[in-house]
């Protein structure tokens, strides 16, 4: 609810909530520059040691080890930004149905209980880091608990940002009215205490259906909705300390590929401001420009480009969306498609090489990490295909453009200046698959190529606003920490899931269902359907994928062939609203309320499920080139 639409006597306009407001600003502001500071500073620390290991063959050993430890800082002040900013994923479509008054009562609520999750996880935040003050990295022998310290730091801020968030926009009426909603339902669940263990695993779903799925749709933000029912379950349903918690959330959040979102979002940045998005929408446009939907087929195109360069989807999307999606928008596409189409293509680029799901399959799984790499290509050209017929079929009854065909030395003269660009997607995986960078590594290759591209080009067409670049790269940061706080808090839940036997049960169900491999392919399909939409890709590998893989040997299903399946079926999973985190992800990199969007994403969402049943029933377009 916006302040303009907020009755006048709100608690802000107490003297206590204007000072906690104005502390509040004067924190964010601080908390802006060191974000904007620790994106520049892993960008060049990244790209001094590829450098250094690829061009003078002298490799630095602490650059990894520096970045590791600076990057857990970024994820949390880029979180403390999306927070004050009011830029975290969420699922509105309810709440924006709801009557003013009611409107502002449950972004109260929400509040609330943001700030109480923030409150309990400071504690057990601090004595995690002060543990790992008691390990020192091999390299700079800095105590790691300087680096596990950004985890309490930005507890804090976020209890000062959700505080003072609170304080401007609800009044005193609804205040009082959330705590009593939040005392209720925790009194209630304290009191079934008994009952909830009486019934054991089946308290699940009290907690990760009913309980997550009312913050959900209530409008909670959806990092802190996984927080909040993990927190719960582990507090009423079992005798596991809360530092479980903070522990999973550092684990997930401080993986080092994931340092790839931030980098990739970055780049997104650079690209917008370099003007190389606008040749290469410029090109592709004069190709397809005059064709119904072309514009879809362009953003088609950019994913299938770089899908699988950075090893997560989420970076894939940051890496092509704020790159294209203003060009695509001046030209008249809409918003609700573009981030439609982009959860689509997000939900098949892991199977496209070098991909970090392949490499976790290949490692966990025993499998042959370079079968995997020549087994995915088919299976994402079918699923390219599949989406392709779908953006043909929605745009078949659109008005021609009113673009012509653009004349072949148009053509020539933008694939010329477009080159650069162009050359950008071969670059980034050249360097990957010749073992220069890292797949987190080889973003800022295409950060340092893109700057000095776009300062030689800006010679000539003076085209850069170097004042939009402070702005951008704050929105960068909060972009990058509202992801990657979703995928520290489904690390936590994913482990509530495996300690409560949950796996292992799953397991026992699947191999008693009859049918054989036709029945167990099944099966899989719809299992990692929905673990697709609760987990992260990569936890939900490693705690199933051990457990699932002998079973298919065992029913003669090829493990490549296997791979390709529970790949496409947990993609499309992780962007299947309204529980997958992917689907909020793009909806926040293009910048499109999720709720606008959930209704154009189901279709493309089912020619996916095409084209994993194509792929299930046919197993030669897994193993056809092995």
């Amino acid at each position: 609810m916006s302040a303009e639409a907020m009755p006048a006597e709100t608690v802000a306009m107490r003297l206590p909530a204007r000072a906690l407001t104005c502390l509040n600003r004067c924190a964010m502001r601080v908390v802006e520059v060191l974000a904007v500071a620790l994106m520049l500073i892993e960008t060049c620390v990244l790209l001094a040691g590829v450098v250094s290991r690829y061009v003078f063959h002298n490799p630095l050993v602490w650059t990894d080890e520096l970045a590791s430890s600076l990057f857990i800082w970024l994820a949390m002040f880029g979180a403390v930004l999306a927070l004050d900013r009011g830029e975290h994923m969420r699922m509105s479509a309810l709440v924006n149905k709801l009557p003013p008054a009611w409107r502002g009562f449950s972004e109260t609520l929400s509040a609330l209980i943001v700030v109480l999750f923030v409150a309990m996880i400071i504690t057990p935040a601090m004595v995690h880091s002060h543990e790992q003050m008691a390990i020192t990295t091999p390299a700079l022998g800095i105590p790691d608990g300087v680096r596990a310290a950004a985890l309490p730091v930005g507890a804090m801020l976020m209890l000062l940002a959700a505080v003072a968030r609170m304080a401007r926009y609800s009044t005193l009426r609804q205040f009082v009215a959330g705590v009593a909603v939040v005392a209720v339902v925790g009194g209630s669940l304290w009191l079934a205490q008994p009952l909830l263990a009486e019934i054991g695993n089946y308290n699940l779903v009290v907690f990760f259906l009913v309980l997550l799925g009312a913050c959900v749709f209530g409008g909670i933000p959806i990092a802190f909705a996984f927080g909040t029912a993990t927190m719960a379950y582990l507090a009423l349903a079992t005798h596991a300390p809360l530092s479980i918690v903070v522990g999973r959330m550092d684990e997930g959040m401080s993986h080092m590929v994931l340092l790839a979102v931030p980098l990739f979002v970055l780049l997104g940045v650079v690209l917008q401001l370099s003007g190389m998005a606008r040749t290469l929408i410029d090109f592709m446009a004069s190709l397809l420009g005059h064709v119904r939907g072309g514009l879809q087929y362009v953003l088609l195109g950019a994913m299938f480009l770089v899908s699988g360069i950075s090893g997560s989807k989420v970076a894939d999307m940051a890496a092509v969306a704020p790159a294209l999606f203003p060009e695509m928008k001046k030209r008249g596409s809409e918003p609700e498609e573009l981030a439609a189409l982009l959860a689509a293509t997000g939900a098949m680029t892991e199977t496209i090489p070098p991909s970090l799901v392949l490499i976790t399959i290949g490692a966990v799984c025993s499998v042959s990490i370079t079968a995997l790499f020549i087994g995915g290509l088919m299976p994402a050209v079918v699923a390219t295909v599949v989406i392709a017929i779908v953006c043909w079929w929605r745009s078949r009854k659109e008005a021609m453009p009113t673009v012509k065909r653009a004349p072949m030395s148009v053509v020539a003269k933008t694939f010329m200046i477009a080159l650069p660009a162009l050359a950008l997607p071969l670059l980034i995986r050249v360097a990957v698959l010749e073992g220069a960078a890292t797949a987190t590594e080889v973003s800022t290759i295409g950060v340092a190529y893109v700057v000095l591209v776009g300062l030689v080009m800006h010679l000539f067409m003076r085209h850069i606003e170097f004042r939009k670049v402070y702005p951008m790269m704050i929105e960068a940061a909060a972009l990058s920490g509202a992801i990657l706080l979703i995928i520290g808090m489904a690390s936590a839940m994913a482990w509530a899931l495996t300690q409560s036997g949950f796996s292992a049960n799953l397991v026992d169900l699947i191999s008693e269902i009859p049918g054989g491999a036709i029945g167990f392919m099944f099966v899989t399909i719809v299992t990692f359907l929905i673990l697709g939409s609760v987990l992260e890709g990569i936890p939900a590998i490693v705690l199933f994928g051990p457990l699932m893989f002998p079973l298919a040997e065992m029913l003669g299903i090829h493990p490549v062939h296997y791979a390709m399946v529970v790949i496409l079926a947990m993609g499309i999973g992780l962007f299947a609203p309204p529980l997958g985190v992917g689907f909020y992800a793009a909806c926040a990199i293009s910048k499109t309320p999720s709720d606008h969007v959930i209704r154009r994403v189901w279709g493309y969402l089912a020619a996916l499920v095409v084209a994993l049943v194509i792929v299930a029933c046919f197993p030669w377009i897994s193993i056809g080139f092995l």
